[in-house]
């Protein structure tokens, strides 16, 4: 990781690629699209305007949604190379800590002091997402970044199987020494009186020219040294092999686990991969789940199905706990439930399924809405779906298909929903959303965009989002999707 490159200023202007293990406190760095940051960094400029960036921060927290980070107003119209050759300034800040979501301190630049606060923090191992490059001050490096202040050493985890194995090497090792001492006393006897009364019971071994190892003047002597042979005889009695024949079958078991095609995930074009082989034989006897909140355990997809506008009730699609809730029953509702699903289905194969929307009504598809009683409301409906929200386009040029990052998945489903029910949404800045929208008057597709004035974020005692624009007309209004 530390051999990895990185622009850093090179104090004439000019940028030239370091790699990350050379970096130094004070250095100023460019990162590009979809690249991690070496360092903890402040930010200083980017390459919007307004000196935004937006960061994924899934190896520190796992959160996919992405972060918006802030530059200063005073460093925000650095925006070329060029512009650091006569940059100096002084941050002043905390020590190095542990803590992802504090940080404290000033930054002086041209005679006069600004505060400095997390929203201008980058940290390591975050990853710069939908802006082109950024510009920055390095503050923390190596071992005094908060991820590496944050990591622990790994536990070292060892099978059933490996212990059960030592306890059975213990026994055997216990035995090979019981063998081998039983059998150096008795031969500690036989020595000693191997020369009784001028006989030699063992003549065959000449212990009257004998060397130390049969000398019934030192049996002690010829006895420990009989413990030592016997232990190197009765060894293969603990199988040293037995270690490797079972790491070898765990390395050949993470192999076949890896190239298994039932753990093959087709949506995300992921195989299983096995990252270690010791704990192989553990799999599948779950003891105990330490689970933080339910979108760990279960898929946290959001799907849009229905919806209610002016008192009607649009959507035919059926959701899984509907379903099992009705077959659970035995209730009418699962034959028709069954029927629906049929119809459903046929729809669905007509057109390709899109992640997020699950929703099926002739009603207000392809344009119907507009022959509906009250249209009006189903026109504001959607444009609210299409303007109500902090999600960021991508635009696939390609494909001419536009994707959303969003703050959480059911955001995205709203914005997805919005987008195929005809009122897409394609560009935001800071001042502005835009999107294009179905024109019941003209039958085509037109562009709008409206005046971003303020976005209320959610929060969990408000409940609710709003975002305040001015339409093109020049009327002010508050759109606000969430509580009651």
């Amino acid at each position: 990781m530390n051999n990895r490159k990185v622009k850093v200023h090179q104090g004439d202007g000019g940028f030239e690629h370091t790699k990350w293990m050379d970096l130094k406190v004070g250095d100023i760095v460019k990162v590009e699209k979809d690249e991690f940051f070496p360092a903890d960094l402040i930010l200083l400029s980017s390459s919007y305007e307004e000196a935004i960036c937006y960061v994924e921060t899934m190896n520190l927290d796992g959160e996919t949604n992405l972060k918006l980070k802030q530059a200063l107003e005073a460093t925000s119209s650095l925006h070329e190379d060029s512009s650091f050759q006569n940059f100096k300034a002084v941050i002043r800040c905390e020590d190095p800590n542990a803590n992802l979501y504090s940080f404290v301190g000033s930054l002086e630049f041209r005679k006069e002091q600004y505060p400095l606060s997390p929203q201008q923090l980058l940290l390591r191992d975050s990853k710069l997402r939908n802006t082109d490059y950024i510009f920055s001050a390095v503050i923390f490096t190596g071992h005094d970044t908060k991820v590496i202040q944050n990591s622990t050493e790994p536990p070292f985890k060892r099978s059933k199987i490996e212990r059960r194995m030592d306890k059975i090497v213990y026994v055997l090792f216990a035995l090979l020494v019981l063998l081998s001492v039983i059998g150096s006393i008795f031969f500690g006897i036989a020595t000693r009186e191997d020369l009784e009364n001028g006989k030699m019971t063992r003549w065959y071994l000449r212990p009257d020219e004998t060397t130390i190892y049969y000398d019934p003047e030192r049996a002690t002597v010829a006895a420990i040294l009989q413990f030592l042979t016997a232990l190197m005889l009765y060894s293969y009695l603990i199988p040293i092999s037995l270690y490797v024949s079972i790491e070898v079958v765990k390395v050949l078991q993470s192999i076949f686990i890896n190239q298994d095609l039932h753990m093959y995930h087709e949506e995300a074009d992921k195989p299983a991969r096995a990252r270690t082989s010791n704990l192989n034989e553990e799999l599948g006897q779950v003891d105990t789940i330490l689970s933080d909140k339910t979108g760990t355990l279960t898929c946290n997809s959001m799907e849009f199905i229905k919806c209610s506008v002016a008192g009607t009730s649009y959507g035919r699609g059926i959701t899984e706990v509907e379903k099992a809730f009705a077959c659970r029953k035995g209730s009418p509702l699962a034959q028709d439930v069954t029927e629906e699903e049929g119809q459903v289905e046929e729809f669905k194969k007509e057109k390709p399924s899109v992640k997020g929307f699950n929703f099926v009504d002739e009603r207000i598809m392809n344009g119907n809405w507009i022959n509906e009683p009250r249209a009006d409301v189903i026109q504001k409906f959607l444009r609210l779906l299409a303007v109500c929200h902090t999600a960021i386009p991508e635009v696939d040029e390609e494909a001419g298909r536009t994707s959303y990052e969003a703050e959480s998945p059911d955001e995205a489903a709203f914005v997805v929903a919005a987008r195929e029910l005809g009122f897409e949404f394609y560009e935001r800045t800071q001042t502005s959303i835009s999107f294009y929208e179905f024109d019941p008057l003209s039958g085509k597709k037109v562009e709008r965009s409206y005046n971003l004035l303020n976005i209320l974020e959610f929060s969990s005692s408000r409940k609710r989002m709003s975002v305040i624009v001015r339409n093109e007309e020049g009327k002010l209004l508050l759109l606000c999707k969430g509580a009651d």
